[in-house]
């Protein structure tokens, strides 16, 4: 494994790693609530594990839709989830500026779809010695992401990894194609597959994204039988009054389900080859 990862517990094991957690950090409470959990089953099925929330949110639907807490009391809680439970954490970034400001909280910067090609940002996310996480955007082909690659080596980073989440299918729907897994993979760094925001439904007139949560497993399993060395997913106690992305999330009782369903099919495939 690159050395983006390479410190989590468990990556001895040859278990996918899993970077998962809710989408936007809405309060003082749920994060922790579901970081608990999380690490509950992920040291039960020694899973490697990242908890991921973003601080703010800045593509949103509508303009009255939730951005978030306040940053430096968003980042404060994610520094403060690292120290208590010892586990790398992960959050979005959207310009240079939040680029700095977010390294001094958290482990790993992550790159949101729409911003996957955005020079200065990968160049900013770079140079901080962070791992970043690149999610390839919904309108790029995988053999794009070669030049994602190509940028992030450029600005001295090979302490990243890419992730699939989806590719715009008409107006209002996303579809996964598989073959995208080992075609980043060529790319030398590990294949992230998002197994919640690629089910999602954009673009609905109601001003608030849809999605399909009833698939979840359906493209986790699939990702895990075609190779991809992670998965990520978002999760909520109770999605239905999520601030954010709440159609498509995770119910947070059935991550343990889950991940022991994934982790099994992980195991098999070791054993074949």
């Amino acid at each position: 494994m690159n050395p983006n990862l390479s410190d989590l517990k468990y990556t001895e094991t040859g278990n996918f790693f899993l970077i998962a957690g809710p989408c936007v950090i809405e309060d003082h409470e749920n994060p922790f609530v579901v970081c608990q959990r999380l690490v509950e089953i992920t040291d039960r099925l020694h899973i490697p594990f990242a908890f991921k929330a973003s601080y703010r949110k800045a593509n949103r639907s509508s303009v009255s839709s939730f951005t978030g807490i306040g940053d430096r009391e968003g980042l404060e809680i994610l520094a403060t989830i690292r120290e208590r439970y010892h586990v790398p954490v992960v959050t979005d970034i959207h310009s240079e500026a939040e680029a700095e400001m977010a390294a001094e909280y958290v482990d790993v910067l992550q790159i949101p779809a729409f911003l996957c090609r955005q020079t200065e940002l990968l160049h900013a996310a770079a140079e901080t010695g962070k791992c970043v996480n690149v999610k390839k955007g919904q309108f790029l082909s995988p053999e794009a992401m070669k030049q994602v690659a190509d940028k992030m080596r450029a600005f001295g980073s090979e302490n990243f990894m890419l992730t699939e989440r989806g590719t715009t299918f008409g107006y209002q729907d996303l579809v996964v194609d598989f073959r995208g897994v080992p075609t980043m993979q060529q790319n030398r760094v590990p294949v992230v597959v998002d197994i919640t925001h690629s089910l999602q439904q954009p673009n609905q007139s109601a001003g608030v994204t849809g999605g399909r949560p009833d698939m979840i497993e359906t493209i986790g399993r699939a990702a895990i039988a075609v190779g991809a060395d992670g998965i990520f997913m978002e999760t909520h106690p109770d999605p239905a009054r999520a601030k954010s992305d709440g159609a498509n999330m995770l119910r947070l009782d059935l991550a343990e389900s889950l991940l022991e369903h994934l982790s099994a099919i992980r195991k098999t495939i070791n054993q074949l080859v």
